[in-house]
């Protein structure tokens, strides 16, 4: 993906100056990143985040929700010349920019108000408007405070433990947790929340639904990369294989357990991967209904 770097206000640091490093990351020709981060947690703390945290309160694998984990030192970014993750820092600011972009022209368009999100980055673990969180619930978008929480060291987690590097499969992460603003934005997210309330037996359908829709606006946003001619060879199938590598099916294969369909929350790999093509042909959110569809 052909990026920059931008100065963008709703992009805030929160890293500090403490904590572990990390490592450089080598950019290539069109901003391709390269290299690897730390890893943090075990796989079955990748089972258990399966991307996504639209619901709004983060879990920790080892205390359960809002397990109050207090961030460490006080928040402030690092100077460029000293931060180990810079080019990621900075590849992370420009997707996020750019899927904000996107959602804004599309609200425009549809004569819809649409308030931007904030990208905060943070080390090892964060206060937020929905609960305190550790880095072991990866990124996550928190609907009261309106903001997308992403600690950069799952970025060496997908490529080392997933399988899925890259940077347009990191980019796919960060534009889903945009989407789960948009529907947060259009009402959706509240309504799937009263709607588990009302029926507890369809909780978990309700958010698999949630969770491929934002993958379908993901999809979306790769739309529009493709018509600015900013994507790359390989671009798409790093993003389709995200989408597939973070299935439920998946994960709890790889977490040594069986697979079981009921307790699915995302959806199969399967399903991620088709929904965020189908946003990616069609380039509409109205293509990403997945609430009227019969079949995930």
């Amino acid at each position: 993906m052909k990026w920059k770097r931008v100065d963008n206000p709703d992009v805030l640091d929160q890293r500090g100056a403490r904590g572990g490093g990390g490592f450089p990351l080598p950019v290539g020709r069109g901003g391709r990143i390269g290299g690897g981060l730390g890893l943090v947690g075990v796989l079955v703390v990748i089972a258990i985040q399966l991307i996504g945290g639209g619901g709004g309160v983060p879990f920790d694998v080892e205390r359960g929700f809002d397990s109050g984990v207090e961030a460490p030192g006080r928040p402030s970014g690092i100077p460029p010349g000293e931060d180990p993750e810079r080019d990621l820092k900075d590849f992370s600011a420009y997707a996020f920019t750019e899927a904000q972009s996107t959602w804004r022209a599309i609200f425009r368009r549809e004569g819809k108000p649409y308030e931007d999100a904030k990208l905060v980055l943070f080390r090892s673990g964060v206060n937020t408007g929905c609960g305190s969180a550790s880095s072991a619930v990866g990124p996550f978008y928190c609907p009261r405070d309106r903001r997308v929480y992403l600690d950069l060291s799952f970025y060496g987690d997908m490529q080392n433990r997933l399988g899925a590097g890259g940077d347009f499969a990191w980019a796919y992460v960060i534009a889903h947790e945009v989407g789960h603003h948009a529907q947060q934005q259009l009402g959706t997210s509240d309504e799937v929340r009263r709607m588990q309330q009302d029926d507890r037996g369809e909780a978990n359908e309700l958010s698999v639904r949630l969770e491929l829709q934002a993958d379908c606006y993901s999809g979306v946003w790769a739309n529009t990369v493709f018509a600015k001619g900013d994507l790359e060879s390989g671009d798409v199938e790093e993003a389709m294989g995200a989408s597939e590598a973070v299935g439920d099916d998946r994960l709890q294969r790889r977490a040594g357990g069986s697979v079981n369909p009921d307790s699915f929350t995302h959806g199969s790999s399967e399903q991620r991967r088709r929904w965020f093509e189908r946003g990616y042909e069609n380039g509409e959110p109205r293509a990403c209904d997945t609430f009227s569809a019969d079949k995930l």
